[in-house]
């Protein structure tokens, strides 16, 4: 598939995956008390195994058995675990910004990491 259609494939499986995860972020705090940064890595596990089925699926046509593609796949998506992590715990922990802004802030950037390693390494 060309990088740039790939690309937007990506951003829609991405798009419908962060859907998960925001409504499981703005449901655990607004609804259920919760802390934003707990809340917010929940999320991302459940819209990672969404992402998963989807990018194999309909981004990278990967023929890399599930067995192998997943650890990857978990690996990569652990390493965009550290990352938002990292950086929802200095926006809204250190520098007290809005968590939302700094969910979206975060969001970006650890789709641009992932996607690296995805196309490269997981599904490669």
């Amino acid at each position: 598939m060309p990088i740039l259609r790939q690309i937007a494939a990506y951003a829609s499986v991405g798009a419908v995956a962060t859907a998960v995860h925001y409504a499981i972020l703005l449901g655990l705090v607004e609804g259920g008390g919760w802390r934003p940064v707990p809340a917010t890595l929940l999320g991302y596990v459940a819209g990672g195994v969404v992402a998963y089925v989807l990018n194999r699926r309909h981004v990278f046509d990967s023929d890399r058995s599930h067995a192998e593609a997943g650890w990857r796949f978990g690996a990569t998506a652990f390493l965009g675990f550290c990352i938002t992590f990292a950086l929802m715990s200095l926006f809204v922990e250190r520098l007290g910004a809005p968590y939302l802004l700094a969910q979206i802030v975060t969001t970006v950037l650890a789709m641009f990491v992932t996607f690296a390693v995805n196309r490269r390494w997981t599904f490669g």
